[in-house]
């Protein structure tokens, strides 16, 4: 073989071996992108694992559920603490206006046999024969009935904003549950020494790891 076909053969030869390389360098680039993907749709559904949006509607639907998916159990029984006082004074306050309203409605219909208001605390102190005891009576029932019915009321404002409340805790407590606080929180100082204008400058040098 004489040299001249030698290096024929070895001109054909190289063309096709640097294709072959090229070829194979695209499809390992291409896999290596595939990995990197990948690895970042996998990233991403571990984030979204943990949902905010799941723990708003939970507590919407069932208070304390969000809670519950945050993994927040000790906030439970304080959730339902909160709406059971809630509801037992709503219902001594609204207790307490009917028995005030229907005492005034007594009081000031014509119907002899309707007395309820006789059995109000302090009533035996008035003489409900004679002004001006009728009328300062009359006053201090339409008072305590406002007062009952006020408080009520605002109590019920209350447990609606309690019921937002837990909504928005389940809510932020699912944003912030999967940041992550190092426990290595230290600080360290150390005396150091510095040059300004050819001279030595000492100092301190702190430093916070968290």
């Amino acid at each position: 073989m004489n040299a001249g076909n030698l290096f024929s053969k070895i001109l054909v030869i190289l063309p096709v071996l640097f294709i072959c390389f090229s070829a194979n360098g695209q499809i390992l680039d291409v896999d290596s992108t595939r990995i990197v993907e990948m690895n970042q749709e996998t990233e991403k559904q571990v984030k979204e694992v943990h949902s905010p949006k799941k723990a708003t509607i939970y507590s919407a639907i069932l208070p304390g559920l969000g809670q519950a998916y945050n993994k927040k159990y000790w906030k439970i029984p304080l959730v339902y603490a909160g709406f059971g006082t809630l509801g037992y004074f709503i219902h001594w306050n609204n207790g307490n206006y009917q028995i005030m309203k229907n005492a005034y409605n007594d009081f000031t219909d014509d119907d002899p046999d309707t007395n309820s208001y006789l059995d109000l605390d302090g009533a035996q102190y008035y003489n409900l024969e004679k002004e001006p005891d009728i009328t300062n009576f009359k006053t201090n029932v339409a008072k305590q009935q406002d007062y009952y019915r006020r408080n009520r009321d605002l109590l019920v404002i209350c447990t609606f904003g309690f019921y937002g409340l837990q909504i928005i805790d389940a809510s932020v407590d699912a944003h912030f549950f999967d940041f992550d606080i190092s426990e290595d929180l230290t600080f360290n100082w150390q005396p150091t020494m510095n040059s300004f204008n050819r001279q030595p400058v000492y100092g301190l040098n702190c430093t916070f790891t968290f």
